[in-house]
């Protein structure tokens, strides 16, 4: 029969479980959620190199994202040295997750530099300390990041600490082991990353299309609600017309007029003035009061009484106040000398590491009470005890 489905299109269209063709799932995103998807990455990503830029105090820049659809395969090819897969769950506000993919060198760079390095210093495996470091930086980055999308979305979102893993690609890997939704089509947003002249590379953000979807549906429902509200808020209520001036009654003062006539008599002579307002017996305290007592208001004005200042002031306290304050305890600390080192120098400390001080032979060592330079001296032995001998009290 003409137009009659075959059997084998029947149980593809009731086989929910059959994945769909090649293509298909390009669908699952339009071209509005896209753009949705790439101005979030895009407002996150931009607080986020912010962030990196005070961890680092290099210049950081962070380009336009690009959105695709990507499969295993697509990663492995883009990426053909060991990377770092940096996973962010979202725990408040998104239910989801989504991986951060950073090159090995570019992670050596970063955390170099956080350690006070000059970002050359990449030799070497990356091991447990780079992974914490760089694991600690994209949670300062993707917390920041998680601020700007509760701004976007009108929600609070937070985020759970990044875990960090160095993973081969050229090795044959189930890629489900590291997050289920990598063994399906999933959407990759990828960005060109540039730290000063260090890093000029490409880090990618993978994530799932349920999670990319809940996103965008969050910005429209915000955005409607937002319009929502615009829309909802009542027209202002018309001006009223101003009253109109009501003729002056002849059995009633009017005070408001007193005012510029008494500014204007006082400013040619000021005796004039009161003598016609009837005021010439007026002191200048009733003279103060007048404007108030005009309008019905009555307010007692009174000059500011202030007490003299005097040299009698005694200085200090007398020497029976101290006895209050003689069984304090204070902390003394004897201070042989100091220096600084790098965290990776004192990595490097083992048992019978030297460490040279600040300090020379024979020098007078410093006294400190509660943390305050007192006095010097020079180290003595009392009987198998070490002890120090005050040779100079500090002024």
């Amino acid at each position: 029969m003409d137009g009659a489905m075959s059997q084998e299109e029947i149980n593809a269209l009731l086989n929910s479980s059959t994945p769909p063709a090649e293509g298909a799932v390009e669908q699952v995103l339009t071209d509005e959620e896209k753009d949705a998807i790439g101005e979030i990455a895009n407002i996150s990503m931009g607080t986020a190199a912010t962030t990196l830029f005070s961890l680092l105090n290099r210049k950081v820049d962070i380009s336009t994202p690009v959105v695709a659809f990507a499969q295993w395969s697509d990663i492995c090819d883009s990426y053909e040295k060991p990377c770092v897969f940096i996973r962010i769950a979202y725990t408040v506000g998104l239910d989801g997750s989504n991986i951060l993919v950073l090159k090995e060198n570019d992670v050596k760079i970063i955390t170099d530099l956080m350690m006070g390095g000059d970002g050359t210093n990449t030799d070497g495996e990356l091991g447990e300390l780079h992974l914490s470091a760089i694991s600690e930086a994209m949670n300062q980055m993707m917390g920041s990041a998680a601020t700007s999308m509760s701004s976007m979305l009108n929600k609070v979102i937070d985020i759970s600490p990044p875990q960090a893993d160095l993973i081969d690609l050229q090795e044959t890997i189930d890629e489900s082991a590291i997050d289920e939704f990598l063994s399906h089509e999933f959407v990759k947003i990828s960005f060109r990353l540039e730290i000063g002249d260090l890093i000029d590379s490409e880090i990618m953000q993978l994530y799932p299309t349920s999670f990319a979807k809940e996103m965008c549906t969050s910005v429209s429902k915000t955005m409607q609600d937002d319009l929502n509200a615009t829309t909802a808020e009542p027209a202002p209520a018309p001006q009223q017309a101003a009253p109109q001036p009501q003729a002056a009654d002849p059995g009633m003062a009017a005070p408001n007029m007193g005012m510029p006539m008494m500014g204007a008599q006082m400013m040619g002579d000021p005796n004039m003035g009161m003598q016609g307002m009837g005021m010439s017996n007026m002191g200048m305290p009733q003279m103060q009061m007048m404007p108030q007592m005009m309008y019905g208001q009555q307010v007692n004005v009174q000059p500011a009484q202030f007490q003299p200042f005097t040299g009698n002031i005694p200085v200090g306290y007398g020497p029976e106040n101290i006895d209050l304050i003689m069984d304090v305890p204070l902390e003394v600390t004897v201070e042989l000398g100091r220096t600084s080192k790098s965290i990776k120098e004192i990595l490097d400390f083992t048992p019978g590491t030297i460490i040279e001080l600040n300090r020379i032979a024979g020098e007078p060592i410093d006294v400190l009470v509660n943390g305050k330079y007192v006095a010097k001296g020079e180290v003595v032995i009392i009987e198998e005890s070490y002890g120090i001998r005050i040779t100079e009290i500090i002024k």
